[in-house]
């Protein structure tokens, strides 16, 4: 069962991957501009960051293996579609089908394995296991994708079709059967506010940079999210059986584990975009050296992660979230000390990558045990659809804004114009290893 939840996680970090390599290839086949390109990655985490926590809790309600396997059919089938359609319209639906698809696995997924392996360091090893797959799926589509895309980019959609139909063959007759343990029925109204404002919320901050922050329809935008966002609040205060127990929120492990989740994914998803943007654009290098020249990030991560369950046993999370932001931090503070205009591989971006990866690694699983302990297995869907959320649309926040103020970058010919995104991230990295770091002074305080 274990494995069929990590082959899925795989995909995701795969596909991902594969199609960021493979973007200026489908835009020169299928004629689409830059400005439409975005939406391939954009469409889908519009789909995955807005409907996340609705997908955790319909499996909490509904039954886990049900709405892991359906989903992961239709993740498929999307794939599949993808991989033959000749118009860029209908392959961005298909990314926004494929990010719905995962934003109800994701959470599932978690929320199975949480459910599986009781709290202790049963949970924690498995959780080790689970982000091995996820590091190493993602860079390995980097280098498939490198690979693919010179065949022809369509096979970066059509790659995950068999992989995906073969999870869905053994999880059939390998995950348990449920039918859900949460009390209550859907929260359509809530379901229906928080989904719209989340969908919107990203939609706002992806085009801003395009339309103008003052702008009026940016600034509409944001009212309406602020109005739906508050109807949500004041609808689960309310109704019987809520979307979200918001008493979850007055946990302060759960909202550090959010909080850190996007600090950690934020900045790195973010600090790769520019760094793809440099090696490619700025250096010419080719796809596939791009990739090699950020695998050891993964790498790092997929050779550290089995460890990681033991060292939280050992440690426990709040310190091994501590030592991945220090390491996190280090390596960005470390690439604008020494990158120049002209950064060194050696010198510098293998070094932060490094850096990155002992990031991820140690703090990626730890996280996710810290966002899940102590809570009920009735809302285990919950608690993974936050953090989820959190890593996803967080991520979507900050890259949006990194993009905003690169402008110009595109015809940088150094570093230079990539430096105001650097110090962001930087920022965005140095805020989480200080939220982590409160705990611990209080701590010293009390003694």
């Amino acid at each position: 069962m274990l494995a069929v939840l990590c082959v899925v996680l795989f995909l995701d970090g795969m596909d991902v991957s594969m199609v960021g390599v493979a973007l200026p290839s489908i835009g020169t086949e299928l004629g689409m501009p830059e400005s439409a390109l975005q939406w391939l990655v954009n469409g889908y985490v519009l789909g995955y960051g807005g409907l996340l926590l609705l997908g955790g809790r319909t499996a909490d309600l509904l039954g886990r293996r049900r709405v892991f396997l359906i989903a992961l059919g239709a993740f498929a089938a999307a794939s599949f579609v993808g991989g033959l359609v000749d118009d860029g319209t209908l392959l961005v639906v298909t990314r926004f089908i494929k990010g719905l698809a995962a934003a109800f696995t994701a959470p599932t997924a978690m929320s199975i394995l949480t459910t599986t392996f009781p709290e202790g360091p049963a949970r924690n090893r498995a959780l080790s296991i689970f982000t091995v797959f996820g590091a190493s799926g993602y860079s390995s589509g980097l280098i498939i994708g490198g690979l693919l895309t010179s065949v022809g980019w369509r096979w970066t959609f059509l790659t995950p079709v068999p992989l995906a139909l073969a999870a869905l063959f053994f999880g059939l007759r390998l995950i348990p059967r449920d039918n859900g343990r949460a009390e209550g029925g859907h929260d359509l109204w809530g379901a229906l506010t928080l989904t719209s404002g989340m969908l919107l919320a990203v939609y706002t901050v992806v085009t801003a940079p395009e339309r103008g922050w003052l702008s009026p329809l940016t600034l509409g935008s944001a009212v309406v999210v602020a109005a739906l966002l508050t109807a949500f609040v004041v609808i689960e205060n309310r109704i019987a059986h809520p979307l979200i127990r918001l008493g979850i929120l007055r946990v302060g492990t759960v909202v550090r584990a959010n909080l850190s989740l996007i600090a950690l994914m934020g900045s790195y998803v973010s600090f790769q975009f520019m760094m793809t943007l440099y090696l490619q654009n700025v250096l010419h290098w080719a796809p596939l050296a791009m990739a090699f020249a950020l695998l050891p990030a993964g790498l790092v991560v997929v050779v550290g992660s089995p460890v990681v369950g033991k060292l939280i046993d050992r440690y426990g999370t709040g310190r091994l979230i501590q030592l991945s932001m220090v390491s996190l931090s280090l390596g960005y503070v470390w690439f604008l000390a020494t990158a120049g205009n002209a950064p060194g591989y050696l010198a510098t971006i293998l070094p932060t990558m490094l850096l990155l990866g002992g990031g991820f690694g140690f703090g990626f699983s730890a996280i996710m045990a810290q966002g899940t302990e102590g809570i009920d297995d009735a809302e285990q869907g919950l608690a993974a659809g936050l953090l989820q959320t959190s890593g996803q649309v967080g991520s979507a926040l900050i890259l949006a804004v990194v993009t905003a103020v690169l402008a110009g970058s595109e015809h940088a010919v150094d570093l230079g114009s990539f430096r105001p995104g650097l110090n962001l991230v930087t920022a965005v990295a140095l805020i989480g290893l200080l939220l982590n770091l409160v705990p611990l002074l209080r701590r010293r305080r009390r003694a």
